[in-house]
């Protein structure tokens, strides 16, 4: 595994993150490793996307919805 190194981290950062860790019940490293981890697994926006495009798509016309919604409307 590869080790990474977060230079400058500022102090304020560093024992809110300390604080989170321990109150997780973990270490600082177990718990910065979930974190990593958790947005790795986090789909890119553009993925999103392309899946919402291919699972959305319809045969319906723009007329078809609009007689579907003014049959509806006489339907009261």
């Amino acid at each position: 595994m590869t080790a990474i190194t977060i230079r400058d981290v500022p102090d304020g950062t560093l024992d809110t993150l300390k604080i989170k860790a321990a109150q997780s019940g973990r270490s600082l490293q177990a718990y910065l490793l979930d974190l990593v981890t958790r947005d790795a697994r986090t789909p890119l926006l553009s993925d999103m996307m392309a899946r919402l495009d291919r699972e959305t798509r319809s045969d319906l016309s723009t007329v078809d919805i609009l007689a579907a919604i003014d049959e509806g409307r006489e339907r009261r």
